[in-house]
């Protein structure tokens, strides 16, 4: 029998003109109403030329009829005009950024749980799979992507008047630790990160990427909120660890990415457990946590990242596992992850 959640993932064929994510993940489906093979659907665009109208109500019209079961059918699109969507909808003003096909954003509740670590390996990944990567560190107060990556020289400046960000291991990047002098603190307030964020993405030249990787802070703060009304995300992973303590707070994370409609491509599970020289496999923060969660959340497990001295010691030497040894169980667990993505996002 025909239900809402048939009629949903339909819609999730539908992609809003212009951009990568659908209609349902943009969170546009303001109705949906099914009684005896009768179905109507309102959707609801916060700003909408003529066209985009036109070309929505005919993809959903057509993407719908194809249902079993669908006996008549009224699909609703309705634009909100411009003065009215800033004051709706605080994604209004999102704008992609010429040249970058995909932004993937790595979050987690809380620290310490190898997010960074995570960024800088899946970026390296990305690029070792054979696409153009870039890593940006939103981690505006305490950033670490310029030590996990090796590099500590400031941008240069194009005639353009734009940052050019360095590069190593094959990724562009740009953290705020390039621009801070020696152990310098930021102490600002919540406009000046969010300005700061913005300046990340209009006053740097990227070039062509496949894919922007974007390290987050911890937490669900200005950072993340600048970031998600910035640019649209085509996706966010999430980063836990296996006990309780930390899934609690992952959870927030979820949340976060769901009510600010960002589709979440999964879990991942880092410091999964360790395996001392004897061969024993021991697991010191409890096992398994990450996929019971993604079960639980209805969403992709990406995969478990083991203890690995050689994990910490790269990220130590600015040199991230993936590159020091790809071929290597801690180099493939990343790769492996890389991989789930890559198919998912089709990046590259």
């Amino acid at each position: 029998m025909l239900t809402q959640d048939d009629i949903l993932n339909a819609l999730r064929a539908v992609k809003y003109p212009g951009y990568s994510r659908d209609i349902v993940s943009f969170g546009l489906i303001k109705n949906v109403a099914l009684k005896q093979g009768a179905v109507s659907v309102l959707i609801e665009l916060t700003t909408g030329t003529p066209e985009n109208v036109q070309q929505i109500r005919e993809e959903a019209d057509r993407v719908l009829k194809q249902l079993p079961g669908v006996v008549e059918l009224h699909v609703d699109v309705r634009a909100a005009s411009g003065a009215k969507a800033s004051a709706q909808s605080p994604w209004a003003n999102q704008n992609r950024v010429p040249g970058i096909a995909r932004i993937i954003a790595v979050a987690s509740g809380k620290g310490g749980v190898g997010k960074s670590t995570c960024s800088a390996n899946l970026a390296c990944a990305f690029s070792h799979l054979g696409a153009r990567v870039g890593l940006l560190d939103c981690d505006i107060y305490g950033p670490s992507i310029p030590l996990m990556m090796g590099v500590h020289e400031k941008p240069t400046i194009s005639p353009e008047g734009k940052m050019v960000p360095p590069a190593n291991h094959g990724v562009k990047l740009m953290s705020m630790g390039f621009l801070l002098e020696g152990d310098s603190p930021v102490i600002w307030r919540g406009p000046m990160i969010m300005k700061t964020i913005q300046q990340f993405f209009v006053s740097v030249d990227w070039g062509e990427l496949d894919c922007l990787v974007v390290d987050l802070p911890p937490g669900t703060g200005d950072a993340q909120l600048s970031l998600c009304q910035t640019v649209p995300l085509d996706g966010g992973v999430v980063v836990t660890t296996p006990q309780e303590a930390s899934l609690g707070v992952v959870r927030k994370g979820i949340a976060m990415f769901e009510k600010v409609n960002v589709p979440i491509i999964g879990i991942i599970e880092n410091m999964s457990y360790f395996v001392t020289p004897k061969g024993e496999r021991v697991e010191i923060f409890g096992h398994g946590g990450g996929r019971s969660e993604a079960e639980r959340q209805k969403l992709a497990f990406l995969g478990e990242i083991p203890l690995y001295m050689e994990i910490r010691m790269g990220g130590d030497e600015g040199v991230p596992v993936v590159v020091s040894g790809a071929e290597k169980p801690p180099g493939q667990a990343f790769i492996k992850i890389a991989e789930k993505i890559q198919a998912s996002l089709k990046v590259g």
